[in-house]
């Protein structure tokens, strides 16, 4: 049986109006939770690459990286999540094939001026959650560095309450319940395990 997986397919938005240093690095790191290199991501043309992840978990993914990428304030990332089977295991990701790959990079190319978006292959799971990430991206497209950086915290440490989030960034407890209250955090985990569960059937 093959395996059904997500393949974020993306590039940096703005990449030449900043140094890849600025940014580079942290894209690794976060790939690097995933998987090593290449066989689970890689980077290529300098600023576009391709990521492996869990098959349920490719808008967690996607989000992280986002957020990740715009606590610089300068840049941003535009990514589709393709979701599918991968018949070929290549020591390279960008070697192997499936229609994974296919959904990714077909999804990527429609992308416009969406900078996120998804594609199984099945129309009564793709409509309804690309207009939600689409109504997402209102928020998510303009987070500010201190956003993206008290969200990704969040969302990378879903038990903690919000004394132990105002410990890890240090911050007020206050600043924290507002900022998540402001940068709809409720509304992303609702989003999330929508995501997760309409996902997990495929």
């Amino acid at each position: 049986m093959m395996k059904i997986v997500s393949i974020i397919t993306g590039d940096i938005i703005n990449s030449r109006d900043s140094e890849p240093k600025e940014w580079l690095p942290v894209l690794k790191k976060e790939f690097n939770k995933y998987g090593g290199e290449p066989k689970s991501w890689e980077i290529f043309r300098g600023d576009s690459f391709q990521l492996e992840v869990n098959k349920t978990k490719g808008l967690r993914a996607a989000l992280l990286i986002k957020a990740a990428i715009k606590q610089n304030s300068d840049i941003d990332v535009r990514m589709a999540i393709g979701i599918g089977t991968k018949s070929h295991n290549a020591d390279k990701i960008t070697e192997a094939n499936g229609t994974a790959f296919i959904n990714s990079g077909h999804c990527f190319e429609h992308l416009k001026r969406n900078t996120l978006a998804v594609e199984t292959g099945h129309d009564a799971i793709d409509y309804p959650l690309n207009i939600m990430i689409d109504l997402a991206a209102l928020t998510t497209d303009n987070w500010t560095p201190t956003a993206a950086e008290t969200l990704k915290a969040a969302l990378e440490h879903p038990n903690y309450n919000q004394k132990e989030l105002a410990k890890l960034l240090e911050k007020t407890q206050s600043n924290i319940s507002a900022g998540l209250k402001r940068y709809g955090y409720d509304e992303i985990i609702k989003l999330l395990n929508y995501y997760e569960q309409q996902t997990q059937t495929l």
